[in-house]
């Protein structure tokens, strides 16, 4: 089969790789009708050190599953499924729990050491089929593009802004400013809506996408950075945002949280973090009482209760997809996205 592999900084390529095959009794193999490029993806393509043997690329899958392992009992072959970034067994403490990102027999796509190749590919392996795949009912892979665009957000982008939202408790009333214009971000803005949130501030400087924000339910935009950005929001809000869904990862967009964030208010944090420490004492976190939560989503606790909205069409997260390529130009998507000509790009094997 043809798959993605990254070799170094901006050095992507979709080479020939094994077929996936059955190896445990709980495994499935999923193939690709839809997968895509993540914001995430981006890290790597600036700063992977160069690797002769390549990193597996992808963590974004929906497919049709060809074939089961004998203890596979909540999927069958023919079924449409999304796969989630995080890999789970659906039965432990932590899965009971609805916190699948820390299963203690599960892991995440493109680890060798777990077993698991990248998405971004003509099919995979996906261990623990049962408890990871969420099967599709009614629904082909024939589907109209913007269905399959929309269910395809619920392996990562949606179920990550959704749990941005749900970690910082928005509700009726809630005032909430998100941090970034990237896909996480504008469907934390459309989460923040679904949650009853009276007024949202999205943070981001692409009219295209802030205008796409907007009609996710954001009611202001804040288009300035830094100190300038933090002074807007906190008049907007009378002295600061009750809540604050950080979506970007970096520094100064953590920065940004604190300065902008009122006493007693909550950060939730889901853009993977670019750093290591981040200011938490008394002046930043500690003196105002502010809840700092957030981290990688369990997208698999929420995919049923998402799942519905996506199917009646009475939300449409897959508008976040405004470029739709072959896998064989899986390069070109990473550029787009980097290039910031594309927000997030499909992939079509």
């Amino acid at each position: 089969m043809r798959a993605t592999y990254m070799y170094a900084v901006g050095d992507v390529r979709v080479t020939d790789a094994p077929d996936p095959t059955i190896q445990q009794p709980t495994d499935a193999i999923v193939r690709t009708t839809r997968a895509c490029v993540c914001g995430s993806d981006l890290h790597p393509y600036h700063s992977m050190p160069a690797s002769e043997d390549g990193a597996a690329m992808g963590h974004e899958i929906l497919g049709v599953v060809e074939e089961v392992g004998s203890e596979v009992r909540t999927v069958s072959p023919g079924d449409l499924v999304i796969a989630p970034f995080a890999l789970s067994c659906g039965v432990c403490e932590f899965c009971r729990a609805g916190l699948q990102t820390s299963c203690v027999r599960g892991g995440f796509w493109g680890d060798p050491g777990f077993g698991t190749a990248g998405t971004q590919a003509e099919a995979a392996r996906v261990p623990l089929a049962d408890g990871s795949l969420v099967p599709v009912p009614g629904v082909g892979a024939d589907a109209d593009e913007a269905l399959l665009n929309s269910l395809l957000t619920l392996t990562d982008v949606y179920g990550t802004g959704w749990h941005a939202a749900h970690m910082a408790k928005v509700g009726p009333g809630s005032t909430v400013t998100v941090i970034g214009d990237g896909a996480v971000g504008l469907l934390a803005v459309l989460s923040a809506k679904q949650l009853g949130a009276e007024r949202i501030i999205l943070m981001g400087r692409h009219q295209v996408r802030t205008d796409l924000g907007r009609d996710f339910g954001a009611t202001d935009v804040v288009a300035e950075r830094g100190e300038e950005g933090i002074a807007a929001v906190r008049e907007l809000t009378d002295g600061g945002s009750q809540v604050v869904l950080e979506a970007v990862g970096h520094m100064p967009a953590y920065e940004q949280s604190v300065g902008i964030v009122r006493p007693g208010g909550v950060i939730s944090r889901v853009g993977v973090p670019q750093y290591e420490e981040a200011p938490v004492g008394f002046g930043s976190l500690f003196g105002g009482n502010i809840t700092l939560t957030g981290g990688p989503a369990p997208v698999r606790a929420y995919t049923e209760q998402l799942l519905p909205a996506v199917l009646d069409g009475t939300v449409d997260p897959g508008r976040v997809f405004d470029r739709t390529v072959g896998l064989e130009e899986t390069a070109e998507a990473y550029r787009l996205m980097d290039d910031r000509e594309a927000l997030k790009v499909a992939l079509r094997p």
